[in-house]
């Protein structure tokens, strides 16, 4: 059943109103793969805009709280908690960003962690392509969800590729 869509066939913001309030997590997750000279510039600091992961998270941050500006048919929501998270993988030439939003509310914060990811990510192309034009963004997903009502689940590779 889609529940974004009313009797008519029109695009519908679900009534949340009857919903309980409960604790809501969602950790999202994506990466950018790159040269190994972008990756050590963004390592040591080296990046002629700046602090690449710095600028990143800040961004991430605001994208998660502008999220309903973004998607149509998101709730406003009062978030309690936003991080994000870089690790640098240079086996791989890539950095892996996580973001993790929380709240207290009606309605999940799946939409709110995977907008703080893409932003990121969109952010370290935006701040390396001078350097490295052929970088690619990749894996954007939900990974975590806590709350409401279907409860807890994690992302499990070997169920989803069954």
């Amino acid at each position: 059943m889609l529940t974004h869509v009313n009797e008519q066939g029109q695009a519908n913001m679900v009534d949340v109103t009857d919903k309980s309030n409960t604790v809501r997590i969602a950790i999202a997750h994506g990466e950018i793969s790159m040269n190994s000279k972008t990756l050590a510039a963004i390592k040591d600091n080296s990046n002629k805009k700046g602090d690449v992961i710095a600028t990143a998270r800040i961004a991430g941050i605001q994208a998660a709280k502008k999220c309903s500006d973004l998607i149509p048919l998101c709730h406003p929501l009062a978030l309690t908690k936003i991080a994000l998270d870089f690790e640098i993988d240079e086996e791989n030439q890539k950095i892996d960003v996580s973001a993790m939003c929380k709240l207290t509310g009606k309605t999940g914060v799946e939409m709110e962690a995977l907008t703080a990811v893409s932003v990121a990510l969109l952010t370290l192309f935006d701040m390396c392509k001078a350097s490295d034009p052929l970088m690619e963004i990749s894996g954007i997903k939900v990974i975590d969800k806590q709350g409401g009502k279907t409860g807890h689940w994690q992302r499990n590779e070997c169920e989803l590729n069954e």
